[in-house]
């Protein structure tokens, strides 16, 4: 899913993004609701009794936001719910962490971070390549901003049985540096892996 944001893009930078868990939600220009229900996986899963997971799956909702050039995702399943902000936030200086894990409401949640600094021709090709990827994917949301079609936020997610996943893409072409996040989350009675997000 495509948007155009109404708002016009600012000179933000990819250093000034923060990471947040919790809080509150933001005003958004962009909202895309997915309901969860374990179905983008597979496997044979045993049912455990707990609120929001039937049979193995995870039962709720998951709400990409835009923001303008950040994002927040809200997740409302399982035993508890979980609230991602990455955006410019007041007080905070400290950049994007590389890795961060933790326990959150019944969840191992992880996120990563990486910048991707791109010549001019290669960041609008690869701006092109991932706005494609998100408008054909039934769990994206992306946003241009008005003026420059390699000025975007984006975000996609993926739902599996005891896990739902998502990554986000924030665009700033006057840079030349695409920010790109991975997070995931994990109920804690699931048994994981090492590197629960995987590889880039």
């Amino acid at each position: 899913m495509l948007t155009t944001l109404q708002t016009s893009y600012t000179d933000t930078r990819a250093g000034d993004l923060a990471w947040q868990l919790g809080g509150d939600p933001l005003p958004a220009l962009a909202v895309r609701d997915l309901r969860l229900d374990g179905t983008d996986g597979a496997g044979d899963p045993g049912a455990d009794g707990d609120p929001g997971h039937d049979g193995g799956r995870i039962r709720g909702t998951l709400q990409l936001r835009l923001l303008g050039a950040s994002h927040q995702v809200i997740l409302a399943a399982g035993p508890g719910d979980c609230l991602e902000t990455v955006a410019c936030l007041p007080g905070r200086r400290t950049p994007l962490p590389a890795r961060v894990a933790e326990q959150v409401a019944g969840w191992e949640y992880e996120f990563a971070a990486r910048i991707e600094e791109l010549p001019p021709h290669v960041f609008a090709a690869r701006a092109q390549e991932l706005l494609a990827l998100v408008e054909g994917h039934p769990r994206g949301l992306a946003g241009i901003f008005p003026g420059d079609p390699s000025a975007f936020t984006a975000l996609v997610a993926h739902c599996e049985d005891r896990r739902v996943l998502w990554r986000t893409w924030h665009a700033y072409p006057q840079e030349g540096r695409l920010v790109c996040t991975r997070s995931s989350l994990v109920l804690r009675t699931a048994t994981t892996s090492d590197d629960t997000l995987g590889t880039w």
